[in-house]
């Protein structure tokens, strides 16, 4: 009887130490609500993220209610820290100890189980590989002529299907995503995944758009409470992770297989390979080292493929989705882009045919502007991230323990009312000159600073500027009647327009 007692004393003991351990704060912890007994901030996190809109909107209400940039949090787990303003933001970027990404069951499973890839790893993996990839990216092309071709090749077949429309009300979006998504895919396979009728490609942006909308940024609850996989597979998004997962992996494993079938083939007949793509590249590499003891390996190539994958599927496209949109609900902006892309067009001349180059986007002063206005307006990835600190360090006047996973709010830098005039009113101007030339605003950082980066920028950039450019110049964009978008975006991984519905008539 003693023992038992002596035992449940023991448990008791150690429950009390776990209980009283999991609510306090670390030494000089940024501020923030106060921590449940092992369940942290979760439960509150949510339900108050649910309320006020989104993680990124509750965030600011926090900022505020504690009065400080820095929150400090504790999600299951896992201590989590908030940047937010134009100094700390820019800071967690640039620092080195910030490059980590955190290991956690959530990021795993964006890999298909594994901590590959580019954007999900640090340390020397994500050096190596994020180094190769955008070494071979550029040799195909990647920010040079070659993309610009592929870029001006996607724009013209877009023009043929929004031409089909006759002006018929269509919702932009998916039309945009496919677009979007195959100048992408010549860079990393050499070719278009298939036409915009092949059922591969629209089912593969379903699950993208589903997974968009199902999760956060911290992952929702798979990230805090793995287990609840096992209770509610569906309601966590478990069972839609690994069906993408599925259908991802035997598209890209179908792709390799190609790949190599044709790399034998050229060896076979002494002859050199197509001009390579990424995925050539990777194959090679392989080749010259051993599978066993280095770090290029198939499982590295899918989650490289991957990571290009959902980079390029969704933020590009939304982003001249909601210009669109923009564009159908301001007329007078779209007119003055009109005449702005008629004066530049060969110099002025009536060769309606012409394809805006890259090479000359300064020129176009408005555009720009009116695409910077857009990404800072809308702010469709509110929230980066995250990070993991490498090392115990400072922030601001606080500590930050190792391991802990840090996020930073891009919407508190380009919403800041300190530094723009009425940020929350939509006003290209504001990146206008006063000798009517565009120009670039520090607080502006939609791709992010530092090595951490987006590896998409300079692909978003120019697919957003070329399709928005060859859209102003063939067509009027107008609202059918009774249509009203809404500028309130839909919570998720990244942030989303509403489904809305546009004309797009020819220009004569």
């Amino acid at each position: 009887m003693s023992a038992l007692i002596f035992l449940a004393t023991i448990l008791i003991g150690f429950l009390i130490y776990s209980l009283i351990s999991s609510m306090r704060r670390p030494k000089n912890f940024p501020p923030g609500p106060g921590f449940l007994p092992w369940m942290g901030n979760t439960l509150q996190f949510r339900r108050e993220a649910r309320a006020a809109g989104g993680q990124h909107i509750l965030f600011e209400q926090w900022s505020k209610r504690y009065q400080s940039q820095l929150l400090g949090l504790k999600l299951g787990q896992e201590y989590v820290v908030v940047a937010l303003g134009h100094a700390l933001v820019r800071e967690v970027q640039l620092q080195e100890v910030f490059e980590g990404r955190p290991d956690n069951f959530f990021l795993r499973l964006r890999t298909m189980g594994t901590r590959k890839g580019i954007t999900c790893t640090d340390g020397q993996l994500w050096y190596e590989h994020r180094n190769f990839a955008m070494k071979q990216m550029r040799h195909v092309g990647y920010g040079r002529s070659q993309m610009e071709q592929q870029i001006e090749s996607e724009a013209e077949q877009l023009m043929q299907q929004l031409g089909r429309t006759e002006a018929a009300p269509i919702e932009p979006v998916n039309w945009l995503a496919q677009s979007v998504l195959n100048v992408l895919w010549c860079l990393i396979a050499g070719e278009r995944i298939a036409s915009n009728e092949d059922s591969t490609l629209r089912r593969l942006l379903e699950l993208m758009n589903r997974r968009s909308k199902l999760f956060d940024i911290c992952g929702g609850l798979l990230a805090q409470f793995p287990w609840l996989r096992h209770v509610a597979p569906n309601r966590t998004g478990y069972n839609l992770i690994r069906q993408l997962n599925a259908e991802l992996h035997g598209f890209f494993m179908e792709t390799i297989s190609e790949h190599r079938r044709r790399m034998l083939e050229c060896e076979q007949r002494g002859e050199q390979l197509p001009d390579g793509d990424l995925i050539y590249a990777y194959l090679q590499e392989m080749q010259t080292k051993h599978k066993d003891t280095d770090s290029f390996n198939e499982t590295q190539l899918v989650m490289t493929i991957l990571d290009f994958f959902i980079a390029g599927s969704q933020t590009t496209s939304n982003t001249i989705n909601l210009a669109l949109m923009m564009l159908a609900m301001r007329q007078d902006l779209q007119e003055q882009l009109y005449d702005e892309v008629n004066a530049n067009i060969s110099n002025g001349s009536t060769d309606t045919d012409a394809f805006p180059h890259l090479s000359r986007r300064e020129s176009y002063h408005h555009m720009e502007a009116f695409i910077m206005e857009v990404q800072r307006f809308f702010h469709i990835t509110p929230i980066t991230g995250p990070r993991r600190a490498l090392w115990p360090t400072k922030l601001g006047d606080f500590d930050i323990p190792k391991n802990a996973t840090i996020l930073i709010s891009l919407r508190s830098v380009h919403l800041d009312e300190q530094h723009w005039t009425k940020p929350h009113e939509f006003r290209p101007e504001r990146f206008i000159d006063a000798a009517g030339k565009c120009f670039k605003d520090e607080y502006f950082m939609p791709f992010g600073l530092g090595r951490r980066r987006c590896l998409g920028d300079a692909l978003a950039r120019a697919c957003i500027f070329s399709f928005l450019v060859r859209i102003v110049q063939h067509f009027c964009i107008v609202l059918p009647e009774g249509e009203t978008p809404s500028l309130i975006l839909q919570p998720g991984i990244t942030l989303t327009p509403k489904p809305y519905k546009v004309q797009f008539v020819k220009r004569h």
